[in-house]
């Protein structure tokens, strides 16, 4: 990897820079359990990198009855509200390995560096692990319509970066983020879950393979 090549790198948050994982499956499951839908940790890998709503509609393929508009967004609140009290538990403990170390060595050569998630909550985790302070722009899902795979969220932070999208690079973990950078003009590496998906730029186990 060059990063010569480029002039900014922008993270995904969830599985890149903070471990919520449990947090999401934690929260979907009490929701799945209370409207007697079946749910497992295979279905919840399915909801990477994808919005709340876009979430819960997979979830409900699983439903024996039909969910008026209503009642979705009621769930997907309820949802949001049972995550956002499991995220108050979080503290530097979260952060993944060599997440902070890439960072650095990224800021170490003049790149700029940047959020790009599809999260509502992201400034709430950043500031509960105590990295609200350590990037240059932040655009998450309250900057957007359209949630990963739409390219969205990661224009938004190259535009609030002042960085034309070619000269950026992504992190993702999600198969839709990886799409979503591909399709805003940027290289991307993959990590995690992603690690292996055949059109990432690069790949690697985790961060902390690179440092």
């Amino acid at each position: 990897m060059n990063f010569k090549k480029y002039k900014a790198v922008i993270f995904d948050l969830d599985g890149v820079i903070v471990s919520t994982d449990e947090c999401h499956y934690e929260a979907w499951k009490m929701l799945s359990d209370e409207e007697g839908i079946y749910f497992d940790r295979e279905i919840n890998q399915r909801l990477r990198g994808v919005s709340r709503m876009e979430s819960l509609e997979i979830v409900l393929e699983r439903a024996q009855k039909q969910y008026t508009d209503e009642e979705k967004l009621e769930m997907a609140t309820r949802k949001n509200n049972y995550y956002v009290e499991k995220i108050q538990t979080l503290d530097q403990s979260a952060i993944l390995d060599g997440a902070l170390e890439f960072i650095d060595m990224a800021k170490s050569v003049g790149l700029k560096v940047a959020i790009g998630s599809s999260s509502k909550n992201t400034m709430t985790i950043l500031k509960q692990v105590q990295c609200d302070g350590i990037f240059d722009a932040i655009a998450d899902g309250n900057d957007i319509k359209n949630s990963k795979p739409a390219p969205d969220v990661f224009l938004v932070a190259a535009k609030k970066l002042g960085v034309n999208p070619k000269d950026c690079m992504v992190v993702e973990d999600a198969y839709a983020g990886v799409d979503a950078a591909i399709s805003a003009g940027m290289d991307v590496l993959a990590v995690g879950y992603a690690g292996t998906y055949e059109i990432a730029t690069y790949s690697a186990k985790s961060l902390g393979e690179l440092i």
